[in-house]
């Protein structure tokens, strides 16, 4: 099947697990999967990126904003915004970026 793609699970930082999940040159989902701790450091981006928290809770930085989410949360990150989390209790996020994160093939 030529639309079907598996990606392997990696560790961009300690408790922290990504996979991608699907892709196009438009548009990429990613798993996120954090235990109690984890970070995702603060960073920046040209991709604009939707998140919505699958599981756990989680408290952003987007900006000078500082916020916590937990499941069935969604928000999205402006292109260029610098951004970061913890993760409160262990969870996951589904991550959308347009156009896609080629840095994460």
């Amino acid at each position: 099947m030529p639309y079907l793609r598996r990606f392997p699970t990696v560790s961009p930082a300690p408790g922290v697990a990504r996979q991608v999940l699907s892709d196009a040159p438009e548009l990429m989902v990613v798993s996120f999967g954090f235990d109690a701790g984890a970070r995702g450091d603060l960073h920046s981006h040209p991709h604009v990126q939707s998140t919505y928290v699958e599981s756990g809770r989680f408290r952003f930085e987007i900006g000078a904003d500082s916020f916590e989410v937990a499941a069935g949360d969604s928000f999205v990150i402006p292109s260029g915004a610098e951004h970061g989390c913890v993760c409160l209790e262990p969870g996951r996020l589904i991550d959308t970026f347009t156009p896609r994160r080629d840095d994460f093939l």
